[in-house]
């Protein structure tokens, strides 16, 4: 039984070395740096982390990646990431942030990761509370006389919260339509002086 445990144990290890790697050995030795600096900008990743993430990936089978290379592509990658979209979008996902976009572009970047940061907060803290207003709902089914009130007070509580952040929410929507239409306006004209959007 002990042995069988140490075989699972070194398992268990064994998968957590290689989840720590970036890269596994065979695309160390056939990496394109420059494709996986792209890649690597495109998804918002700090680069000095992930270059190092990578060397060490690939010490394994003594290949040093070309860092000029690697970061030429994620320069490339970077301006498909710092995007009001992109923003919208990891928000939405509830992503971090690294800090990574340029001064020109972490304005609209930021503005649509503010957004979809929000919406997100906003729908994971409606479910939350939703969640608990099930439960509440269950327990006080059951529960003694002495506590439904106090119960029913809860949920009343929750209610109001469900109430407020549907309001947010809708607040948060027109936002997001503001930025669609920015963002659809500015693929249209990119030269132009962007126009006043309404709500700004």
């Amino acid at each position: 039984m002990l042995r069988l445990l140490f075989a699972f144990a070194a398992i268990g290890f064994s998968l957590f070395l290689i989840s720590c790697n970036t890269l596994s050995k065979e695309e160390c030795v056939a990496a394109d740096w420059r494709v996986i600096g792209e890649s690597d900008g495109a998804a918002g990743y700090a680069p000095q982390d992930r270059f190092a993430a990578h060397a060490k990936s690939c010490e394994r089978v003594k290949i040093v990646p070309d860092q000029t290379i690697w970061y030429q592509g994620y320069q490339v990658g970077l301006v498909r990431y710092c995007t009001p979209m992109s923003g919208l979008m990891h928000g939405q996902a509830g992503d971090g942030y690294s800090n990574v976009c340029p001064t020109e572009t972490a304005p609209g970047f930021l503005r649509g990761y503010t957004l979809g940061n929000r919406q997100h907060s906003l729908q994971s803290d409606y479910m939350s509370r939703e969640a608990n207003i099930d439960d509440l709902s269950h327990k006080l089914k059951d529960a003694p006389d002495a506590d439904r009130r106090d119960i029913r007070r809860r949920i009343d509580d929750l209610e109001d919260d469900l109430r407020r952040i549907r309001r947010e929410q809708r607040d948060v929507q027109d936002e997001l339509d503001n930025v669609s239409a920015e963002v659809q306006w500015f693929q249209q004209n990119p030269n132009a002086a962007p126009p006043v959007m309404p709500g700004y």
